[in-house]
Formats: C-alpha cells, sequence, structure tokens
C-alpha cells in the first residue's frame, strides 16, 4: 500500500523501540498516527518528538492501552475513528519478554505473557479489521521474532506467543487474499532495544541466568530500531508477506529451514561462544 498524507496508521507499543521508531518513520512518509501504549509519559515523549519534526503536519494522538484488555483496545479503536475518521494501517508491535525455563515459569507468568504478545494482536486485528475494510486499501502488520521462527532454551513461553501471532497472521493473509486489506508478519532479529532489560523473570527463574540471558541478547542485537522500522516500512509499501529484519533473521530463517528439528544444535554451540 502506499503512505502518504490521507494515510492513519495506528502503532501500538509506540512509548520506546521499534514503536517509537516507526512512528516517526511514518510521520515522515506524511501518515497521520494513533499511537498507543501502557507507559503514558515515554508514550508522550514519543509524541512530543514527532510534534517537534520539521515539516511534519501528521496529526498525532496518544491512547494509553493496555493490549491485553480486550475492552480497553474495543475502546482505543472507537477513539481512532473519533479523532481520525478511520484507519488504514495498524501495527501490532507491543510485546514483552520472559525469561526461564518451562519448569521455572508458573503459568500466571506464562498467561500474561501471552496476554500481551498474543491476546493484544488478536484483540487489534478484531478490533480494527472492520474498520480496515471500509477504505479502499489497508494493512494489517503483526509483529512476531525470530523465535517465532526457531524455539530457543529457556524462552518457551515468548516464543509460544511468537509462534502464535505467526500462525493467526498467516491464516488471516490466507483468508483476506485477493481483497484491499493486505497482512504481513515481521520477525526481528535482534534489535537494540529495551525488551531483554524489561523482561520479567519466571517465578522459579534463577537470577543469575536471568542476568546471563540479558547481556547475551544485548550482545547479539546489532539492528537499530531506525534500521528495523525502515525495513518494517518499506514492507508494507511493498506489500510483503514476510518481512525479516536484519541479517540475523535472515540466517536464522536459512538454518532452520537447513535443520528443521535439529537447528539447536548448531545455535546452541553460537550462543555458548557469545557468552563467553
Amino acid at each position: 500500500m502506499k503512505i502518504d498524507h490521507a494515510t492513519v496508521a495506528v502503532v501500538t507499543g509506540a512509548a520506546s523501540g521499534i514503536g517509537r521508531a516507526l512512528a516517526v518513520r511514518l510521520a515522515q512518509e506524511g501518515a497521520s498516527l494513533a499511537l498507543a501504549d501502557i507507559r503514558a509519559a515515554e508514550l508522550n515523549e514519543t509524541a512530543s518528538r514527532l510534534k517537534s519534526m520539521g515539516g511534519s503536519s501528521s496529526k498525532v494522538t496518544e491512547h494509553i492501552v493496555d493490549v491485553s484488555d480486550k475492552e480497553r483496545v474495543a475502546a482505543f479503536a472507537r477513539e481512532v475513528v473519533e479523532a481520525h475518521g478511520g484507519a488504514h494501517l495498524l501495527i501490532n508491535n507491543a510485546g514483552v519478554g520472559l525469561f526461564g525455563t518451562v519448569e521455572q515459569l508458573s503459568i500466571e507468568d506464562i498467561e500474561w505473557l501471552m496476554g500481551v504478545n498474543f491476546w493484544g494482536m488478536v484483540y487489534g486485528v478484531k478490533h480494527f479489521l472492520p474498520i480496515l475494510r471500509r477504505q479502499s486499501e489497508g494493512h494489517i502488520v503483526n509483529v512476531s521474532s525470530v523465535f517465532g521462527i526457531v524455539s530457543p532454551v529457556g524462552h518457551s513461553a515468548y516464543a509460544a506467543s511468537k509462534f502464535a501471532v505467526r500462525g493467526f497472521t498467516e491464516a488471516l493473509r490466507h483468508e483476506l487474499a485477493g481483497g484491499p486489506v493486505k497482512v504481513s508478519v515481521v520477525h526481528p532479529g535482534g534489535v537494540k532495544t529495551n525488551i531483554a532489560d524489561n523482561a520479567r523473570p519466571g517465578a522459579g527463574a534463577d537470577r543469575a541466568a536471568v542476568d546471563r540471558e540479558r547481556a547475551i541478547f544485548n550482545a547479539a542485537a546489532r539492528t537499530s530500531p531506525e534500521k528495523a522500522a525502515d525495513r518494517i516500512v518499506r514492507g508494507v509499501l511493498r506489500n510483503e508477506e514476510r518481512i525479516l529484519v536484519g541479517v540475523d533473521a535472515w540466517m536464522i530463517d536459512r538454518i532452520q529451514r537447513w535443520a528443521p528439528v535439529k537447528y539447536w544444535r548448531l545455535m546452541g554451540r553460537m550462543v555458548e561462544i557469545m557468552a563467553k
């Protein structure tokens, strides 16, 4: 789809990281923006940055939204229509992290993570798809992860949520094929955001192991949020159905295709080397 001054883009998780970078990049294309996050102060920083951009006349609205709350997401969709008259582009970007093995995670840990990463995406699609259908063209972008392609040790819940995002998005794309609403799934590799630093440890997780995992993730994160956002927007402009972000995402995808069952033997050794 094209993105210009007539486009209204909805971005969740817009207070920082990829979400904030996407807001800036879309504003550069001229889009008006409905920005959502649960963190009010940081979301206001994003909006203030957009409003201070030279030459940008885009309308920007801020919405405090817990995407795991289906009633709040429904109200958010109504707010967007009231403020902007509709929506053309939905980017379900909000997400959280969780460290710990299956045995270390509580059921409540997993429910919390799935509520944000999976159900938040589902609520976004369900409440905004009817709005997008009213336009001559629309686009839904759901952000998965390379952990929606492979499942590393210690990330069972996160991988489950991102595989779920991938599966839901692919089925949705098949269902909407040939219509005016396009659908893309995004698989970012390591992006320099605060997701690892802000990730929760599981109820029974070893704190030293969690610190080690955080350090490994941060060391492996080579792609800036700005480059990630640019790649995603270019993918939308090209109507790409599957958007890999970063060289590492491309490599991981190829390794998984080459060894779909035993890929962790190779990748696990790579992680051990990085941890030293």
